[in-house]
């Protein structure tokens, strides 16, 4: 019978240690090399811990706390990097640095999601409004020409 070799669990990092920017750093550069003119850029390692305190808390990108930089600009530079393939590129190198250290447990895994109720209810199998298509073989009063009501009430459909 084979035994399984102990592993200590990694601690849950918060923001990115300095070993592992000085991998992830590179990767960035060769997306975005430094521009000589124009506005100076965010730091991309405070943009990063943003992203992933935003990944780990599920918080709203406009909830950020401060310290990580401006929200629309940290949020600017995850879409790009994700559209460009760094965020996959960073994410191959944590995942070989982490299996070198033997902390990756390929065996289990875990999806987060939810299951409730739909938000505004409804009936199970009732019938389906066809919304717009349906006004055409509708009759229309005669006092509802404008949308408004007749007489003295100011409200939609308030009788007069």
């Amino acid at each position: 019978m084979r035994r399984k070799l102990e592993r200590k669990p990694l601690d849950v990092i918060w923001t990115i240690p300095d070993e592992l920017w000085l991998l992830i750093e590179p990767i960035l550069l060769k997306d975005a090399p430094p521009n000589p003119t124009g506005r100076p850029r965010i730091n991309w390692r405070d943009a990063l811990n943003g992203i992933l305190f935003r990944l780990r808390t599920g918080c709203q990108w406009n909830k950020l706390p401060k310290e990580f930089g401006d929200d629309s600009s940290v949020h600017r530079w995850f879409q790009r990097w994700n559209q460009h393939g760094v965020m996959k590129q960073i994410w191959a190198v944590l995942v070989e640095r982490c299996d070198e250290l033997g902390g990756v447990d390929w065996d289990w895994q875990s999806a987060d999601g939810a299951m409730s109720k739909a938000r505004f209810g409804g009936e199970k199998d009732r019938a389906q409004s066809h919304g717009s298509r349906e006004t055409g073989r509708q009759t229309q009063r005669l006092d509802r020409g404008s949308g408004r009501s007749v007489g003295r009430g100011h409200r939609w459909r308030q009788p007069a």
